[in-house]
């Protein structure tokens, strides 16, 4: 009779003995991925701490957090214009009074259109709809629009 040798495979690595594997991980020395302390623990540890897996994730995405922020910054904005402006429900106001208070007609949430096809532009649930001669009337979003 033949005798088989097993080899254990461990991260595509062959080893003797399922021992070998613990052996192998034995010596090497892990860090935290902010602080650089050393790790002890579970294998797949990379922060030391709460504190230090906040800190690096928030450095990470930093480029993003800062440019979504300006953007809700502006429409945030363009909501409390639109709702200082028409406190009732319907109003409308020159292009000029939006611009005086610093609305950005760059920025809005969604556009609804009408079966006639007039554009209402919203921002989150304040909205306008531009007439004629620079002319805009100001909206509430009804529960019908989506």
């Amino acid at each position: 009779m033949k005798k088989h040798r097993f080899s254990y495979i461990y991260n595509n690595h062959f080893l003797k003995s399922p021992n070998q594997s613990r052996m192998r991980y034995a010596n090497e020395s892990r860090e935290c991925l902010e602080c650089s302390a050393k790790l002890n623990g579970r294998k797949d540890q990379k922060f030391c701490g709460d504190y230090c897996r906040n800190s690096y994730n928030n450095k990470l995405n930093e480029d993003a957090n800062n440019y979504m922020r300006r953007i809700n910054n502006i429409l945030r904005k363009n909501r409390r214009i639109l709702d200082r402006l028409n406190p009732k429900g319907k109003v409308t106001v020159d292009a000029i009074t939006l611009a005086e208070e610093g609305f950005n007609f760059h920025y809005f949430t969604n556009v609804y259109t009408t079966k006639k096809g007039s554009e209402y532009i919203f921002c989150y649930d304040r909205g306008y709809l531009k007439l004629d001669d620079n002319q805009y009337m100001l909206v509430h979003k009804q529960d019908y629009v989506k």
